[in-house]
């Protein structure tokens, strides 16, 4: 008996390795599927990332490229990145599929819905960013260039900043998700949450200063959100609460 125990242990762990990478090779196998079709579209895709900058730009005034590579190479970083944008939702469910078995009831009927609601809140958040935010933003920044300077932007360095807004707003809009995990573990409670709200406000902005472009419109676009999204988490936290209290009493 003792001695079946380990080897029973050793052989769960390496089935367990064996699923992980059966799993991670599908989710590699997956972006790249898409990869081959987003990177023959690299450039239009590009193209339609860039429209919201090209829009604001001075009347003859295009993109450069500093970098040789930079041509071939910049459109097919973005390629890859929409790749695994859009393959998101299979690597969630192959991460849900692989912690799954070692949930809870309960917990499998409070974890898919959060995985659900993170990915739309993720891709909420880009899109908030793509349609709202850059037209804004570039037309504040483009318009504020010294006079004699033309605004011409390498086209890495615009996919790097552009990326990291992207990561910055589809974060942001985690709050709800991140809020909902907190009072779900029991790390904190609702009625603590709304009693740090002035503190919570003011750490908005301040977190949107270092991840916004120095300028108070864009500041203000993300703090927003941020705030009004830790609201609805917080809204969402004390329902949840009331509906485990509940089920609790139903026991």
């Amino acid at each position: 008996m003792t001695n079946q125990q380990p080897q029973d242990n050793e052989q769960s762990f390496f089935s367990h390795l064996v699923e992980l990478r059966d799993r991670l090779l599908k989710v590699v196998l997956c972006v790249l599927l898409v990869f081959v079709g987003t990177a023959s579209y690299a450039n239009e895709i590009y193209a339609y990332l860039a429209e919201p900058l090209l829009q604001h730009m001075p009347k003859n005034s295009t993109m450069i490229a500093i970098d040789v590579a930079s041509p071939f190479f910049t459109p097919f970083k973005l390629a890859f990145v929409v790749a695994v944008f859009i393959s998101i939702p299979i690597i969630l469910y192959q991460f849900w599929g692989f912690v799954a078995p070692g949930l809870y009831r309960h917990e499998k009927l409070m974890v898919a819905p959060l995985l659900l609601a993170s990915t739309l809140l993720f891709y909420g958040g880009a899109a908030f960013a793509y349609f709202l935010v850059f037209p804004l933003v570039f037309g504040y920044l483009t318009s504020a260039a010294p006079v004699g300077v033309a605004v011409m932007t390498d086209i890495a360095t615009y996919l790097d900043f552009v990326l990291a807004m992207f990561f910055a707003f589809g974060l942001s809009f985690e709050i709800p998700i991140f809020t909902i995990v907190l009072v779900w573990t029991g790390i904190i409670t609702p009625e603590t949450l709304a009693e740090k709200r002035p503190y919570v406000i003011v750490g908005v902005f301040v977190i949107a200063m270092f991840l916004t472009p120095p300028d108070a419109l864009s500041q203000t676009l993300l703090a927003m959100p941020m705030w009004l999204l830790f609201e609805s988490g917080l809204l969402f936290s004390r329902l949840f609460v009331k509906k485990e209290s509940a089920a609790e009493g139903r026991e």
